[in-house]
């Protein structure tokens, strides 16, 4: 398949905002596309070479302009002038490819596999001269590519595509192409987590989802509830465990072979091999998937702050050290699936009983702390222990439920005893005055609302300035990290990739009409990174709306 026509797939997708239109056309796209190229369609279609978690492409905007000045034979000053001018890497690419001066007289047309292939190269070329190497090969598919395969050669590298794709309209696409239920795409992708895949299976007709040891799956999600003893009536059977502060994991076992996967489906066994070694060696089943949370633990085996456990989850190098400087405990909760048999659809009765069976506990590999009770006494003397011991609160869980990946379902319903701070995605920033004209600051920041994002409120900077604080950078590693996402400029305002997430703390929540969520956020504070959680995982306006109306309910209580 050439790849000019699918460049003419996304003029098409830019060109409406409508989101039935993008999924019309998609959905013609991969009905057109034979077997052969397929699930490289769909996937380049959502703007990547991988699925979730699976790898990086690891390519910045500086590298990006290297590669521009080198394939178009212009000044660096002349690419970041024309990109202050667009906005756009990919716009700024297509710009020069149209008056570029030389041509390449060995130009051939590229195809969709060529373009597929080179990109998903990338993150494997490492070592010493390696930059050069990533440079060589871009320019090599921007050397052949039309101007406007140059626009989305470089979105699509850059991960900022813009052509207003996301998840839920491939799934809805997928769906029509091939005469399918699109809550049954989903929920294969639930457990494959590849629409490309799955739209190969959805065209065979052989559309069935299963579980292996070593694929990651979407994990299910807790809602909040206003307290413990609204938690407590909405089940017949309840369960509480302690809502530990740190890190979900998914444990992977198949013989000797053991990965760990985060929430957001990354690959994170290098970071914790301590945490595959001892799984290896205390689970007492073959093949098995089982979830927990994990813990950085001082030398008195109390948990530590997040902080410490972020450090980990961030390392890539040094693992060693740092296994030794921070261990984890890893506290189990569920198991899904166990010797070939997939457990989703049994209660979680079923599924705790089994995995007491199959889990020889150790100081750092243990069960959650777990009560069967309908009782609000001792429920609530669980509660009250577990914020003793430095925890959020506890999950309240429905014991005849089944297991449902990806998603808030009631099933599982969180107690908190302070109101709920929310997981906030940064689009935006502003440059400082005075000394700090050097640092981005005042950032923007906002929920998600289907696979759009909205603006829910304002942090001024001055709340990240305390260097030596591992858990929030300084001004100057915020501002690194945010140069790099930045897609447009405004005068001081600059628009970013929706990629950073931090958790928020707030006096309160309003009615605004200043912001498209309607709510704004009272005295807001940033009290850390969550780099487990991506843009997806931030919360929703519907979930802003829920904690409003507890709130209000909570200051009735109280007057």
């Amino acid at each position: 398949m050439r790849y000019a026509d699918l460049v003419e797939y996304y003029q098409r997708l830019e060109a409406t905002t409508k989101k039935l239109e993008k999924r019309d056309i998609l959905a013609e796209l991969y009905g057109q596309c034979s077997e052969k190229y397929l699930s490289r369609v769909v996937l380049l279609s959502s703007g990547t070479v991988f699925i979730a978690g699976e790898q990086e492409l690891g390519i910045a905007r500086k590298m990006m302009r290297r590669v521009i000045v080198k394939t178009y034979g212009v000044s660096e000053n002349d690419v970041i002038k024309k990109f202050k001018e667009t906005g756009d890497l990919g716009s700024t690419a297509e710009f020069f490819s149209k008056n570029r001066k030389q041509h390449s007289l060995a130009k051939r047309e590229l195809t969709v596999e060529h373009v597929f292939e080179n990109m998903r190269k990338l993150p494997d070329i490492t070592g010493a001269g390696s930059h050069e190497r990533k440079i060589a090969l871009v320019n090599e598919l921007l050397s052949h590519a039309s101007p406007l395969g140059a626009r989305y050669i470089v979105r699509t590298i850059l991960g900022d595509m813009r052509i207003g794709v996301a998840a839920g309209i491939v799934r809805d696409a997928v769906a029509k192409a091939f005469g399918k239920d699109a809550k049954e795409i989903e929920h294969a992708y639930d457990i494959i987590g590849d629409y490309g895949q799955i739209a190969g299976m959805a065209r065979l007709g052989k559309l069935k989802a299963e579980i292996r040891p070593g694929r990651p799956i979407r994990v299910m999600l807790a809602d909040r509830a206003p307290d413990l003893k609204t938690a407590l009536e909405k089940f017949e059977n309840p369960a509480l465990e302690y809502k530990y502060d740190g890190f979900r994991v998914a444990i992977h076992k198949d013989g000797n072979d053991v990965k760990i996967f985060s929430r957001r489906l990354e690959d994170v066994t290098h970071q914790f091999p301590d945490i595959a070694e001892r799984s290896r060696e205390n689970i007492k089943a073959r093949q098995c998937i089982i979830e927990g949370e994990s813990l950085a633990i001082g030398r008195d085996e109390k948990p530590l702050p997040f902080q410490m456990l972020s450090r980990r989850i961030q390392r890539k190098y040094d693992i060693e050290r740092m296994t030794k400087e921070i261990p984890v405990q890893v506290n189990l909760f569920d198991v899904v699936y166990c010797n070939g048999q997939s457990l989703m659809n049994l209660p979680l009765s079923e599924r705790w009983s089994k995995l007491k069976g199959i889990v020889r506990e150790t100081a750092q590999l243990r069960l959650a702390e777990h009560m069967e009770t309908k009782d609000f006494s001792r429920a609530n003397v669980f509660y009250k222990r577990a914020l003793s011991m430095g925890q959020e609160g506890v999950i309240v869980k429905n014991l005849d439920a089944r297991y449902q990946p990806g998603r808030r379902v009631g099933f599982w319903l969180k107690v908190k005893e302070v109101l709920e701070p929310l997981d906030l995605v940064i689009v935006g920033a502003e440059w400082g005055e005075g000394k700090r004209t050097r640092y981005l600051g005042s950032f923007i920041l906002a929920a998600r609302s289907g696979d759009t994002f909205l603006e829910t409120g304002r942090m001024a900077s001055g709340l990240i300035e305390k260097a030596g604080d591992k858990e929030i950078p300084t001004m100057e590693e915020f501002t690194a990290r945010l140069k790099k996402l930045i897609v447009a400029e405004e005068g001081k305002i600059v628009r970013v990739k929706p990629e950073i997430v931090v958790e928020v703390g707030y006096e309160e929540l309003q009615k605004s009409p200043k912001y498209p969520t309607g709510y704004a956020l009272r005295f807001p504070k940033i009290l850390r990174l969550r780099p487990d959680r991506s843009a997806q995982d931030c919360a929703t306006v519907q979930e802003i709306n829920k904690l409003y109306k507890l709130q209000r309910g909570r200051f009735r209580k109280s007057a």
